[in-house]
């Protein structure tokens, strides 16, 4: 690779880490190449980049960033996965790693926070944000089907009463 090559791929790793809320490291040494599009294909549905690229690159990459901490994960063959989101890319890589046990997760970030592997575990239990989203919206949804309920409830007893009164006589 010749110098404006690396030049180019270094700042776009730096223009993705200056978006990214979290990154997780993982080693994938011996996953199929069917087996490594499975995971980018889940990653990318989710917003999720994952990146296999020189660690030297990397290491450039993120100098002068919040994620510089996580230089000393980069030693033998490790990708990258980052994401906006601070839940999705330790999500995805945690449960794919359960299901393939080549794939081992290193460490990671999120933001200016160092994870080790138990931290990224940790991180991938929790809810993500399109998870909470749904949450909350069905939290401020649930007063007005109430508030509905009970306007339609006083017609429908009179009705009720109306009808029972009709049948009786």
């Amino acid at each position: 690779m010749d110098r404006a090559k690396k030049a180019e791929v270094v700042a776009g790793l730096q223009k993705t880490l200056g978006e990214t809320e979290s990154i997780v490291v993982t080693q994938n040494a011996g996953l199929t190449a069917g087996q490594v599009s499975e995971l980018r294909v889940r990653m990318r549905r989710e917003g999720v980049h994952f990146k296999v690229s020189k660690n030297r690159l990397v290491l450039r990459a993120l100098k002068g960033t919040r994620f510089e901490g996580i230089g000393h994960m980069l030693k033998g063959p490790v990708a990258i996965a980052t994401s906006k989101d601070p839940v999705a890319a330790a999500k995805i890589a945690a449960t794919f790693a359960k299901d393939n046990e080549k794939l081992i997760i290193i460490g990671g970030a999120l933001g200016d926070k160092v994870l080790d592997k138990s931290a990224v575990e940790a991180l991938s239990k929790l809810p993500s944000l399109n998870e909470i989203r749904a949450s909350f919206l069905g939290l401020l949804n649930t007063p007005a089907q109430r508030l509905a309920v009970l306007a339609a409830a006083p017609a429908s007893q009179v009705a009720r009463v109306i009808s029972a009164y009709a049948n009786k006589g």
